[in-house]
């Protein structure tokens, strides 16, 4: 089914202006990094994607773990108990989707709506889908499944265009790991800071990657060697501040908090700082009980 939806109007002199580059790199841990025209710079944390991916995860082990004894045996589908359980499956995968969708939404409006206040006509995405080809183990294939970069793709797209931005797909390979200031080969960093060994350089690794995608065009190249401009304002947003672990803490919200360790009950006063407690306390155990005491 295909439907003609109209592109957004803007009164005069507020149109996006399509001279205005934005570069746009993909992420796991920033799902978009923005970097701006003007020195304008926008992070968007995906931390609450991840985590929701991670507590879903440990929640499908746990209930498979504790249905294993009863759960239905190959002979006995289609019954009663094999129809229940298929039942909750898939209540929890389908709002286990809806989440994710919800906040890779919310990104890209998030994305779009900067760029419409910036004025930003173009947006230059780095495509690194390339990266789904090499094997790189399980636990990192599984994160690479879970990125789900065709889909932010696809978003980021159908929501520029309804705003008046086009988006054009260029090669990231390499912007990541090259300084921006003397073009050398950087070791790839431990955390999201960038450090050029050579010339010193230091800044946010996504976002160098996002002002080096800006200044390169679809099918390969740069425009000019020297025309990256690093943000140095920069907006954070959050995405998916609608999921149960989108809170600064890393503990599950859908499962109680452990007992505290170590907890012995209330602790012994310190001392004065002359010495011992002038009034030393002393544990008394009476064993002998009266029979009406109990």
């Amino acid at each position: 089914m295909t439907a003609e939806v109209p592109v957004a109007v803007y009164p005069p002199d507020e149109e996006p202006d399509p001279a205005r580059v934005a570069g746009v790199d993909l992420g796991i841990i920033h799902p978009y990094a923005v970097a701006g025209p003007d020195g304008e710079g926008l992070l968007v944390s995906g931390r609450a994607i991840r985590a929701e991916h991670r507590m879903h995860l440990a929640d499908t082990k746990a209930r498979r773990r504790a249905l294993a004894r009863r759960a239905p045996r190959p002979g006995q589908k289609g019954s009663r108990r094999w129809r229940k359980y298929r039942r909750r499956a898939r209540l929890v995968e389908g709002r286990h989707r809806r989440r994710v969708r919800q906040a890779q939404h919310e990104a890209a409006r998030t994305v779009v709506s900067w760029a419409v206040e910036q004025r930003v006509g173009v947006l230059h995405v780095g495509d690194p889908r390339g990266v789904l080809k090499v094997p790189a183990g399980r636990r990192h294939n599984l994160r690479l499944r879970q990125w789900q970069i065709g889909r932010l793709l696809q978003v980021l797209t159908d929501k520029a265009t309804l705003a008046g931005i086009t988006v054009r797909l260029v090669d990231e390979r390499g912007t990541s790991s090259t300084c921006p200031a003397c073009h050398r080969r950087v070791p790839k960093p431990r955390g999201r800071t960038l450090s050029c060994p050579h010339c010193r350089f230091s800044g946010h690794r996504d976002l160098v990657a996002a002002a080096s995608i800006a200044t390169r065009v679809p099918g390969g190249g740069s425009t000019t060697p020297t025309a990256v401009v690093l943000p140095e304002v920069v907006e954070h947003r959050r995405a998916g501040r609608h999921l149960p672990g989108a809170g600064r803490s890393r503990r599950d919200p859908r499962r109680p908090p452990r007992a505290a360790r170590g907890s012995v009950g209330p602790r012994r006063p310190a001392p004065p700082p002359g010495g011992e407690s002038l009034a030393p306390t002393a544990r008394i155990h009476n064993t002998h009980r009266t029979p009406g005491e109990r």
